[in-house]
Parts: structure tokens; C-alpha cells; sequence
């Protein structure tokens, strides 16, 4: 018979357990591509494998992924994703090829869309997850999180951690500059999303971990320091980019929570992808987030501002193609995006003529 305190003991221990699952193989650089076969056998992964990218991927590092692992005597099938914005059709499509093959490892191999897209219907299926980018355009590449829109919420999703990252430099320096230099936006929006989970910390007693949010911080940090590397062509600036965002998805993983990551910046992009006619890319808008959400915490947004004009990111309205009106109205709806996550929005809420002067005064409109 269990006794009372038997039950107290189990329930405190089930309350103090904190559950990470992290990449176990991450490999940056020219020609990692080629390392595929070798992370599949050290991974155990020997039978059978699902591709998920898209026509222009499957020709930029699809084909050759597949390729290796069948010269390596895997099965591999592949599914092609047509959209540029992952859906939850598009989830349930792969999700269903994944319940027909029941592959030992699903591969996601492309941007972010094709990698959320493979990083979700995997989840759902209990099937492992490799995560290929080529871009890098934000943190999804290393993150437990996935982007998906049509489930009722315009926010991530809780999915699950690749078991490995291979980011190929040679592959990622071809994709448009533009994704690159969003990347830098989505990192350095760390430095108000931090502030924003200690905020919430001090206000509500919310779980917070100092050393996750110092991985996330420092991740901004070594942007903000090594901006002048960072333009197109550069191998070396990608590089440091690329190990800002795989720490930015580490400390998710290891927070067990997008909040290290994910503040009032994103509430505002997420706010502006439901207003804005045509959204710009995440990172761009993060980053215009970010210089607005520095300045409502006090910081020093004019570093910010001068970062992302250093990497080539936008740094206005007019450079996004998104009227100023667009960009208030985000501002007024953000807080409404995700009620439950106190942020600097919650400290100081924004009518819209505070709106206006805030991004007036920051030069993200005119």
C-alpha cells in the first residue's frame, strides 16, 4: 500500500523535474552536407528515412541528402511542400506521409517553413527529426518551437528539438542575403525578450532560468560585437550568425520555454503578420520590434538600430514595405496576441497615440 508521504515524496519530485531534450550532433560549416551518412550511422539511424523540402531546396541540398543516404543503403522517400508559409494543412499532408512510411528519421531540409513543417508533423508522429537549413533567416533551426499558421493561435507551437543540426555554409551563403541579415534580426531581438522574462519573473513569480536567458542574451551580444563581419559573401560572418542562432534554440531546449527568445518584439511581428497585407520576413520584423521594445524598457535602442543597419537588416517601415499605419496598429494589438505573456507591454501599454510617438521617435516611421 502507497502511503501519503510516499505520494507527497513522488508529487514533489515529479513538480522539481525539468525535462531538456537538446541536439546531440551539431555541424557548421563548407561541405557538411557531406557528414549526413556519417551522423545518420552514429545517430543508429540505418533503415529508412523521410526528406521534407520544397522545389527549390530539393535542388539546393535536397537531392544530394537523399542521394547520400541511399548510397549509404537507407530507404528514402521525400515530400515536396509547394507553400512558402507553413500551414497546418501542410503539416497534416506530412504528417499523413509520415504515419504511411513510418520512417526511423524525418529530415527537414530547407528555411524555416519546411523546417517547421517537418519539425511539427514529425512531433505528432513520434518520429525523430534532423533539421537542414539553407538559410538562415531565424533560431527555428535548433529550436523545440515551430511557426505554424491555421491553429487558431499566430504564434509558435511546442514541437521538437532536431536530434541534429547540419548547417552547410556553401549551401546557406547562395540563399538571398536578405534571410541572412533577418537572422540577425530575429538574434538580437534577445535583448529585449530576455528583459521581457525577467520582467515577468519580478511582476508574476514566473519560472525564470538566469543561465538560459544569459545564453540567449550573450547570443545578441555577439551579433551586436561582430556586426562588421557580417554582409553577403562573408563565410565567416554566416558562421558567427549561425552559432547565435543554434545557442538562440539551445536555450529554448534547455529553458523548456520560447520565453528566453520570444517577448514583446515578437508579440509586435506576430501582431503584424495578421495586419500587414504582405508581412516582410520574421527577422526584419523582430527587429523593428526590437528597437521599439528597447526603448519602452529604457535600454540603449539606438545600438540596436545601428546593428541592424550595420548587417544590412531594415530598419523602418519604408525599407519593409509596411505603411506606418500598419506598424501602430501592431503595436496597440500585441499585447493582445498572447494575453498570458507579461512583457513591457503589460508595464506600459500602448493607446495609439503612444504608439505613434514610439515609433516615431525611434525612426520607425516618418
Amino acid at each position: 500500500m502507497i502511503s501519503l508521504k510516499h505520494i507527497d515524496e513522488m508529487t514533489a519530485l515529479s513538480l522539481s523535474l525539468h525535462h531538456m531534450q537538446l541536439p546531440r550532433e551539431i555541424i557548421v560549416g563548407n561541405g557538411s552536407l557531406d557528414t549526413v551518412p556519417d551522423v545518420c550511422r552514429d545517430l543508429g539511424l540505418s533503415e529508412s528515412a523521410l526528406i521534407i523540402t520544397g522545389p527549390t531546396t530539393m535542388r539546393v541540398a535536397g537531392q544530394r541528402v537523399i542521394d547520400s543516404l541511399q548510397e549509404e543503403g537507407l530507404e528514402v522517400h521525400w515530400h515536396i511542400v509547394s507553400s512558402d508559409t507553413a500551414t497546418l494543412k501542410d503539416v497534416e499532408e506530412a504528417e499523413r506521409e509520415i504515419s504511411i512510411l513510418r520512417p526511423q528519421v524525418v529530415f527537414g531540409v530547407g528555411g524555416g517553413t519546411k523546417i517547421d513543417i517537418a519539425k511539427l508533423s514529425s512531433a505528432r508522429q513520434e518520429v525523430p527529426f534532423i533539421s537542414v537549413p539553407t538559410t538562415a533567416s531565424h533560431d527555428s533551426m535548433a529550436s523545440p518551437v515551430a511557426s505554424v499558421k491555421g491553429m487558431n493561435r499566430p504564434y509558435s507551437v511546442k514541437a521538437q528539438s532536431p536530434m541534429a543540426v547540419i548547417a552547410d555554409t556553401s549551401v546557406i551563403l547562395n540563399a538571398p542575403y536578405r534571410f541572412t541579415a533577418s537572422g540577425c534580426g530575429d538574434v538580437v531581438s534577445k535583448l529585449t525578450s530576455t528583459r521581457d522574462w525577467r520582467l515577468a519573473h519580478e511582476k508574476k513569480k514566473e519560472y525564470y532560468a538566469q543561465y538560459t536567458a544569459s545564453l540567449a542574451s550573450m547570443s545578441a551580444q555577439h551579433i551586436i560585437e561582430n556586426s562588421g563581419q557580417i554582409k553577403p559573401g562573408s563565410e565567416e560572418g554566416l558562421r558567427i550568425l549561425l552559432e547565435a542562432l543554434v545557442s538562440c534554440g539551445v536555450a529554448m531546449c534547455i529553458g523548456g520555454t520560447s520565453k528566453p527568445c520570444s517577448g514583446s518584439e515578437h508579440l509586435f511581428s506576430h501582431a503584424l503578420d495578421l495586419l500587414a497585407p504582405e508581412p516582410a520576413l520574421h527577422g526584419e520584423q523582430c527587429g523593428l520590434g526590437t528597437i521599439m521594445m528597447a526603448a519602452l524598457h529604457g535600454m540603449d535602442w539606438e545600438v540596436v538600430r545601428e546593428t541592424l543597419r550595420k548587417v544590412g537588416a531594415p530598419v523602418n517601415a519604408d525599407e519593409i514595405g509596411i505603411d506606418d499605419g500598419h506598424i501602430v496598429e501592431a503595436l496597440v494589438k500585441a499585447r493582445e496576441i498572447r494575453p498570458e505573456r507579461y512583457t513591457i507591454l503589460n508595464e506600459k501599454p500602448l493607446p495609439r497615440e503612444s504608439a505613434w510617438a514610439l515609433a516615431r521617435e525611434t525612426g520607425v516611421i516618418g
